[in-house]
């Protein structure tokens, strides 16, 4: 009863027209940021986050808004998947498998539009998930000293590649990389200088929004200049789609199994959309597809990573807000504006700042109708998008990048700093090392120094107080599991970009 009075509580947060009407602004260019390939919505968040503060929102309002941009980058992935073949980003691989063998089969309206009504029901699922589960995780999260809270940031590092990773030394590396660049900037204890090379702007550390917009938007600019060729307009076609409901309906076993598989996938810190979609497509592959349809454009094979991925992103959500621990790439962007915002999401977060956990609950039940209405009718608008040439839509994206982090900041050396980040990200991708696990270092790296450093001061420099409690024996445990899983079965999860093309029967 008192989650109802909470959520209540929410709509009137979340219905009110300001952020009802950024709401339904983020649906519409997550969407487009989803459909454009290789944006994805870890690059369409950060590439918004600017917005957010040159317009001084609220954080409530800036969370919503963000988050249906998210929420409608994981429905936009799916559209460049089915038409053609290249997905939107990781998540929406799996959704070539059977979504693109419909398109060329006369099927892309129907694809659409069963991926569309998949993707409502996971993220409909999740956001029931994460308003029952969220609340009582946040509870549990109360008896988390320094000690338990440091074991859970070593454990965020160890499986943030997921065994979905490609190089899980390179994931360590990367993250290694973040807490060094966390450690810039005056010493918290001492008050001394530490790797700033005598500038004062890195006095106060580096900017964690001028880090991110680099990293993701600014070297997505180097690559689409790498290998975009101006003027290459790709001719798309979708026919009006005739889905019967009774279709539908015979889907309903394969959304609502994948949906909850997707969930459970999102709320493991580091797995993240990509796992829900590969996990979802393949049990369901295992359970239902007797007769070898799977890959030759089956809708249940559509249906499954869409319904997956999107439940995954918002299970996502649940270790961000409950314990400070990104769930996902996008939710570590999540976490960067909730941190710059002064709101640090853990378990008193429920309790100090109810309007933003709340009003967000129902902004997603809000957002996945908003996001369900855009996509039916509005497909062929969005396929057409895809026809928009890079060197139209970079200069753009550059621009609201950098307007964006100097409305923050008012400051020069930021926007080098931007641009230093970003022709760095562009070298680390190209050596296949990943991003997000930065990220997460320069997130995370202060407040784990802080749990470390007053788990020994409360022990007299005892190392064991780190492994003295059950609570952080079991995280260990996680953690180490989590680093040594990947090297075991990595192989058998893990996500292959060059998938061989299945042959369509005539």
């Amino acid at each position: 009863m008192e989650t109802l009075t909470y959520l209540m509580q929410g709509f009137e947060v979340a219905l009110t027209p300001l952020n009802l009407s950024l709401a339904l602004l983020g649906a519409f260019l997550g969407t487009i940021i989803g459909a454009l390939p290789g944006l994805g919505p870890s690059n369409g968040v950060a590439i918004l986050i600017p917005v957010a503060f040159s317009l001084h929102l609220p954080p409530a309002t800036a969370l919503i808004m963000l988050t249906s941009v998210y929420y409608g980058a994981m429905y936009g992935g799916r559209i460049s998947s089915i038409l053609l073949n290249i997905p939107g980003d990781e998540p929406a691989l799996m959704t070539t498998l059977d979504g693109f063998p419909m398109a060329k089969q006369g099927k892309a309206g129907e694809a659409l539009a069963i991926s569309a009504l998949s993707s409502f029901v996971g993220g409909v699922i999740a956001t029931f998930g994460l308003l029952l589960f969220a609340p009582l995780l946040a509870r549990f999260a109360l008896y988390f000293g320094p000690a338990e809270y440091f074991v859970l940031f070593v454990l965020a590092f160890t499986t943030i590649g997921g065994i979905s990773s490609k190089n899980q030394f390179k994931s360590l590396m990367a993250a290694a990389l973040g807490l060094m660049i966390a450690t810039i900037g005056l010493d918290p204890a001492t008050g001394e200088p530490r790797y700033t090379l005598n500038k004062m702007e890195l006095f106060e550390g580096v900017n964690f929004l001028v880090a991110i917009v680099g990293l993701f938007a600014i070297s997505e600019i180097l690559f689409f200049l790498e290998d975009s060729h101006a003027g290459n307009v790709v001719q798309v076609k979708v026919n009006k789609f005739k889905l019967k409901w009774n279709e539908m309906f015979k889907l309903t076993g394969t959304t609502l199994r994948s949906s909850l598989i997707g969930f459970i996938a999102g709320v493991l810190p580091g797995a993240g959309a990509s796992l829900g979609s590969f996990m979802s497509y393949t049990i369901e592959k295992r359970m239902v597809d007797y007769d070898g349809k799977f890959g030759t454009g089956d809708p249940r094979g559509v249906a499954a990573p869409e319904a997956g991925n999107n439940a995954a992103a918002g299970g996502a959500l649940v270790p961000m807000l409950t314990l400070g621990v990104p769930g996902s790439g996008t939710t570590a962007v999540l976490l960067a504006m909730l941190m710059s915002m002064n709101i640090t999401p853990g378990p008193l977060l429920f309790q100090q700042h109810p309007d933003v956990v709340w009003g967000l609950i129902a902004a997603l039940f809000i957002g996945n109708f908003m996001l369900l209405i855009l996509n039916l009718p509005l497909v062929g608008f969005f396929a057409k998008l895809l026809m928009v040439p890079s060197h139209v839509l970079m200069p753009i994206v550059a621009i609201v990048g950098l307007i964006g982090i100097y409305s923050i900041s008012h400051s020069p050396f930021d926007l080098f700093v931007m641009i230093s980040f970003g022709v760095g990200g562009w070298l680390l991708r190209k050596l296949d090392i990943p991003l997000v696990p930065i990220i997460l270092g320069i997130l995370l790296g202060q407040l784990m120094e802080d749990n470390l450093r007053r788990a020994l001061n409360i022990s007299n420099g005892d190392w064991t107080v780190l492994w003295r409690s059950p609570l952080a024996i079991g995280l260990w445990i996680m953690a180490i599991g989590g680093l040594l899983l990947p090297f075991f079965i990595g192989k058998f999860f893990r996500i292959k970009k060059a998938e061989p093309e299945p042959e369509i029967p005539d």
